[in-house]
């Protein structure tokens, strides 16, 4: 048992990290979250925590400090603990429970092997990342206490941590999973279920409401179970006398609570893993008939092959909705600014603009962002029928323009009313989104031609889908950003206070002075909002030509 188990972990692990070091995106966001989030977090903790020893070696506590940093470390465990479970059940309904190769490894060892090596794989990521910064952490704080304590007790605690946390997440996701994708009334709608899920997760982060729960789970579990191991970390602590009961406590709630867990995790498994997955059998029917409503909604002017190529576009975005899931990436940074808008009761005037913008956006990156990429396998025989590319390209901007311009209508009306906006910038406002998400569908053709995407990529470590490339949203956005930035510039005649601002900057550094005119940036700003406005025209035909004249090779 311990062999294959150990066999089917080392399995996994190599599957992640190679999944991770063959993919330069990935590597690149683990860089940037290392550089922007954690080289902070680290820089302050080592410069804290060897002062907070030395106080905490040199100052006898009182009584009621005892309690509180008793408090502060107890909530802050079981807080610790309770993240570390949903992240695992949030890996176990997205990775960990599809497992790799199924027919293989199901058939070629025990259930009990395969979950065992499995939950150790997903112990060693997590241990992997969280016991380093754990180690020096703990140093720090040695350093200025004086004692080697906290760096032996701090990885027990993780360890402790980890091997009760992840257990328990993979008991639990593989519930979810097993509920989301083999019980039909469930499956039926889980697609509206992730979407309610990370809406209700995102506008809890906006409103606050995340951090309201994060207290009350805070201050709740201090004295709970789940606060015990708390009481391990704070052996290393100073002046302070831990809970030799709440150590006990923890060791043996951990021991029986990771038994449970594995009692519980194995028939779990394998009544999902052998399951076979839900079936609908009215889906068909139901596409047919809703694209037949869909066809219902084009004017009768537009003839057969564009409605076809429309009706197909939205079908299969409909089919696999996650291939737009890079379209709502944007709305991350909006985050803090939804929650200022919450918090004011207003939305700014620029806020109002910026939401307009991403939807006139949004818009071309939907259906026509890779229109020769997102044909697939179809790409052959769809460019050697007798399919025009003046009737390919308009049929996926006018799959765009039917889902976009009411989009546009709606949230350019909303966000004018609520800002400080008159009627006459509103009317404006609306009139610039709607105009806009007819014509970017038009420019993103273009580009998405010039830079197409014909592989797919891994969103997720098992699913794929064919996205448009990095180089195409690249171009596509500055192709719309700059010339709303030089329309900004000339509507807030802002000219000679941007050709002040560089000089003035210029003669801050050691660098040779730079000066511009202003007229030399009213020009310039002309130039890009003139071309920005000429752009989708000479980007659709080209997108036609493109089409019409691409060679298999």
């Amino acid at each position: 048992m311990a062999h294959a188990s150990a066999t089917v972990a080392g399995t996994e692990l190599r599957r992640t990290v190679r999944a991770v070091v063959g993919s330069r995106t990935k590597l690149l966001m683990v860089a940037v979250v290392a550089l922007v989030v954690l080289g902070p977090i680290t820089a302050v903790g080592l410069f804290l925590l060897p002062e907070l020893g030395e106080q905490a070696a040199a100052a006898s506590l009182t009584a009621d400090t005892a309690v509180t940093v008793t408090e502060y470390v107890t909530g802050g465990v079981a807080v610790l603990w309770v993240f570390l479970v949903m992240m695992s059940i949030m890996r176990t309904v997205t990775t960990v429970a599809d497992v790799d190769e199924p027919a293989f490894l199901l058939l070629s060892t025990a259930v009990r092997n395969t979950v065992v090596g499995i939950v150790a794989a997903e112990t060693a990521l997590y241990a992997a990342v969280l016991l380093p910064f754990t180690v020096l952490f703990a140093a720090a704080f040695a350093s200025g206490a004086g004692t080697v304590l906290p760096v032996l007790v701090a990885p027990l605690l993780v360890a402790l941590l980890l091997l009760t946390a992840i257990p328990v997440g993979f008991v639990v996701g593989i519930w979810v999973r097993h509920l989301i994708t083999v019980y039909e009334p469930v499956a039926r709608y889980r697609t509206l279920l992730f979407a309610a899920f990370w809406v209700v997760y995102f506008g809890a982060i906006a409103t606050g409401g995340l951090n309201v729960v994060m207290w009350s789970l805070f201050t709740t579990l201090q004295t709970s179970p789940l606060g015990w191991p708390g009481h391990l970390l704070l052996v290393g602590v100073p002046g302070i006398e831990p809970s030799m009961v709440g150590i006990a406590g923890a060791l043996a709630g951990s021991a029986l609570l990771v038994g449970l867990t594995f009692v519980a995790g194995v028939p779990s498994a394998q009544r999902h893993w052998f399951a076979d997955p839900a079936r609908t059998d009215d889906e068909e029917i139901d596409e047919e008939t809703s694209s037949d409503r869909l066809s219902t909604l084009l004017p009768g002017t537009v003839s057969r092959p564009v409605r076809t190529v429309a009706v197909t576009a939205i079908r299969r975005t409909k089919r696999a909705p996650i291939r737009l899931a890079y379209a709502g990436y944007p709305l991350l940074g909006a985050l803090g600014f939804i929650q200022q808008i919450i918090e004011s009761g207003t939305v700014p005037s620029f806020m109002a603009v910026m939401f307009c913008l991403y939807v006139v956006w949004a818009a071309g990156v939907l259906f026509t962002l890779n229109p020769l990429g997102d044909l697939g396998p179809a790409l052959p025989a769809v460019i050697t029928s007798t399919l025009t590319g003046r009737q390919a390209i308009r049929g996926r901007m006018l799959a765009g323009a039917l889902v976009a311009v009411p989009l546009a209508l709606l949230v350019s009306l909303a966000f004018g009313l609520v800002s400080p906006l008159s009627l006459e910038h509103t009317a404006a406002l609306t009139a610039g989104t709607v105009v806009g998400a007819v014509v970017t569908p038009a420019l993103a053709a273009g580009v998405g031609s010039a830079f197409p995407r014909f592989g797919s990529v891994k969103l997720t470590n098992k699913r794929e889908a064919v996205m448009p490339s990095k180089t195409a949203f690249v171009v596509y956005t500055l192709a719309i950003a700059l010339p709303a930035v030089s329309a900004v510039v000339l509507y807030l005649e802002a000219p000679e206070l941007i050709a002040g601002f560089v000089s003035s900057v210029s003669a801050w550094t050691p660098l040779p002075d730079v000066s511009i005119s202003a007229r030399a940036i009213t020009v310039g700003s002309w130039i890009v909002l003139i071309a920005g406005l000429l752009a989708p025209v000479v980007a659709y035909h080209y997108a036609v030509e493109r089409f019409d004249w691409y060679a298999l090779e």
